[in-house]
């Protein structure tokens, strides 16, 4: 996917003079318009603003959109914070399997983040079906023009725009049935890549909705 950049500030630092009571995650997502603009409107959503546990700052990947690349960045920025004593309390990574190609490096960036203690909020094959389920059940294997067929029948919409309208209010029965597929696969003991369809993101929505516990 091609990306859009938007730089991270070059200090992680808390202010000076400046008391934050507020959970700050960073999150790096490929994508240049879909995922960005979901984010966004996780954001401002009331159950994450009004919580005051929780502060959003979403970074579209500055070098590329692979997984491994997104994993290196969120790393750097995590070092950064150790060292300056920063605010930030979680990176997060945001990315897809796809299929019927994987993305180069899948595994590797797996395994990277889990050991550098980076959170993962990963699609498979796609972002799409995350949006999907906050409509409807899905619990077959799809790929991923066939999850971007399925999100648009869904929502109506015809380009890859994301309207908190149609998303923000069937967040959690996305993050429902995610949870649920989830479990299908444990149970058939199916394990990443081949745990199509699944999506991390309910990680991510309960992550940021916990007012901070």
């Amino acid at each position: 996917m091609t990306t859009r950049s938007r730089r991270p500030s070059s200090s992680l630092k808390r202010r000076t003079g400046f008391r934050r009571p507020r959970k700050t995650f960073v999150i790096y997502c490929e994508g240049r318009r879909t995922e960005p603009e979901y984010l966004e409107e996780l954001k401002r959503d009331p159950e994450v603003r009004d919580a005051a546990a929780v502060d959003l700052r979403i970074q579209s990947s500055v070098k590329s959109s692979t997984p491994l690349a997104l994993v290196q960045l969120a790393i750097e920025a995590k070092d950064r914070n150790t060292r300056e004593q920063g605010e930030v309390d979680e990176f997060w990574c945001v990315f897809d399997v796809e299929w019927p190609q994987h993305h180069p490096g899948l595994i590797r960036a797996v395994e990277t983040a889990q050991r550098a203690g980076i959170s993962l909020a990963i699609s498979n094959p796609c972002f799409e079906i995350w949006l999907v389920w906050h409509f409807r059940d899905h619990t077959s294997f799809i790929d991923t023009a066939g999850a971007s067929r399925l999100r648009r029948a869904c929502d109506g919409q015809d380009n890859k725009g994301v309207s908190s309208v149609h998303y923000m209010p069937h967040k959690h029965d996305a993050s429902r049935r995610a949870k649920l597929v989830e479990e299908r696969h444990r149970q058939n003991d199916v394990s990443f890549p081949n745990d199509n369809p699944s999506s991390g993101m309910h990680r991510l929505v309960d992550a940021v909705t916990s007012k901070g516990t």
